[in-house]
């Protein structure tokens, strides 16, 4: 499973870290996703959504 939201398809997206010396390393910065039942293409799923998404309202609930 890729590391990314069923939503909006937000993935990881490398970086720099910089020290207090300032050496510098490769990283990477990730998504905060989080597993939710969220409704995708007409069914209900369990999927990683980004808080953005869950925020924003793109991620839709399954009515009860």
């Amino acid at each position: 499973m890729a590391y990314k939201c069923a939503v909006c398809g937000k993935t990881s997206v490398a970086g720099g870290s910089f020290s207090h010396s300032n050496m510098k390393t490769k990283r990477t910065f990730k998504p905060n996703l989080q597993k939710q039942k969220v409704v995708l293409e007409g069914k209900t799923q369990t999927a990683y959504v980004c808080t953005g998404c869950i925020k924003s309202g793109l991620a839709k609930r399954p009515t009860k």
